[in-house]
C-alpha cells in the first residue's frame, strides 16, 4: 500500500481529514509511509502529536490500534499473554478425561499454548492484521525504560517473537507512530528506528486557521483576540500552557455564550475552558491584568 504519493498529497489529504499540517509535517508524515519507518513525534503536550496518528487514519482508512502508554506497562498488556483461567480448565478437563490413567503432558502443553489461549494485544494485534493499520504508540515517554526493549524488534523488524509459537512477520507494515511529551530522554535504540519530527505550538496564523476550520461561525475578530491571549498564556510560567484541543474548546465556549469581544472580563469568566489548574488562573488574572468576575 502507498500510504501517500509526495508531500503534498499528505498535506492535501491531512487538511480533508481535518488536520492542518505544516511543510515539515507533510514531509516526515509522507517519509514515514514511503520508507516504511516509525515516525516518533515529540513536544509539548496538546499540540497534535496524537491527533496526527488519528488524522493518517481518518486520510487513509487505515484501522487504529492504539497502545497507551503508563507507568507499569508491561509485555502482557502491550504485546500479549496467555489465557490462564482457560488454560486450567483445558488442564482439568483433560485430567477428568484421562480418567485417573496420567495425562500426556506434551500433548496438553501444546493444546494450551496454542491460538486458542492466545490474547493479542496492541502490538501484536497490529502486526498480525492483514488491513492497512496505522499503530499509535501514544506518550512513549511515561513508560519504564526497559519497555523500549518490547518496542526494538516491532520498531525494527516489524516482528513479534512468542517464545511457545515463534516469530510472528507482519505481512502488511503497519504505519507506526510514536508519540512523546519529552518528560525523558527515550534511548537511542529506540531513536536509530524512527524519523524524527518535533512538534510545537502553531504560529498565531496557522492557529486561526485552526479555529476557523474547527469552529463553523467563529468570527474573524475573536479568532484574533482568542489566538493573542492564547499566545500571551503561553509565554507565562504556567503549570500546563494552553494546548491547540483546548483553544477550540474555547472557541467554542465564546460561541455558547454568545460573546463578540473577548474583553478582560470575557476572559476572566471563561479561563475554565483554557486553564485547568487554580495557580494558572491566578497567574493569569495577575500577569494579564485581567478583571476579576
Amino acid at each position: 500500500m502507498t500510504w501517500f504519493d509526495a508531500p503534498a498529497d499528505a498535506a492535501s489529504r491531512l487538511a480533508s481529514a481535518g488536520y492542518l499540517a505544516d511543510a515539515a509535517t507533510a514531509t516526515t508524515t509522507y517519509l514515514a509511509g514511503a520508507l516504511e519507518k516509525p515516525l516518533l513525534l515529540e513536544g509539548p503536550a496538546g499540540v497534535g502529536k496524537t491527533e496526527l496518528a488519528k488524522a493518517v487514519s481518518r486520510a487513509t482508512g487505515a484501522e487504529l490500534v492504539r497502545l497507551q502508554c503508563y507507568e507499569g506497562l508491561d509485555e502482557a498488556r502491550a504485546l500479549y499473554e496467555w489465557n490462564y483461567k482457560k488454560q486450567l480448565l483445558r488442564i482439568q478437563a483433560a485430567n477428568a478425561g484421562a480418567g485417573g490413567g496420567g495425562v500426556d503432558w506434551d500433548a496438553t502443553h501444546d493444546d494450551i499454548f496454542s491460538e486458542e489461549f492466545l490474547l493479542t494485544r496492541p502490538l501484536l494485534s497490529a502486526i498480525r492484521r492483514d488491513e492497512p493499520t496505522v499503530l499509535l504508540i501514544d506518550e512513549v515517554d511515561k513508560t519504564d525504560i526497559e519497555v523500549e526493549g518490547l518496542l526494538l524488534e516491532v520498531l525494527s523488524d516489524f516482528q513479534v517473537t512468542i517464545p511457545e509459537l515463534g516469530t510472528v512477520t507482519a505481512t502488511r507494515r503497519p504505519f507506526v507512530v510514536l508519540t512523546s511529551n519529552a518528560s525523558r530522554e527515550l534511548s537511542e535504540a529506540v531513536k536509530r528506528r524512527c524519523l524524527y519530527l518535533h512538534i510545537d505550538y502553531p504560529d498565531a496564523a496557522r492557529e486561526r486557521q485552526i479555529l476557523q476550520q474547527q469552529v463553523p461561525g467563529l468570527d474573524d475578530r475573536i479568532a484574533e483576540q482568542l489566538v493573542t491571549t492564547v499566545g500571551r498564556l503561553r509565554e507565562l510560567e504556567l503549570k500546563k500552557a494552553p494546548s491547540i484541543a483546548e483553544s477550540v474548546d474555547w472557541a467554542r465556549t465564546l460561541i455558547a455564550l454568545e460573546i463578540r469581544d473577548l474583553d478582560a472580563k470575557a476572559i476572566a469568566d471563561t479561563l475554565g475552558a483554557v486553564l485547568k489548574h487554580q495557580s494558572d488562573h491566578e497567574r493569569a488574572v495577575k500577569e494579564l491584568k485581567l478583571a476579576r468576575a
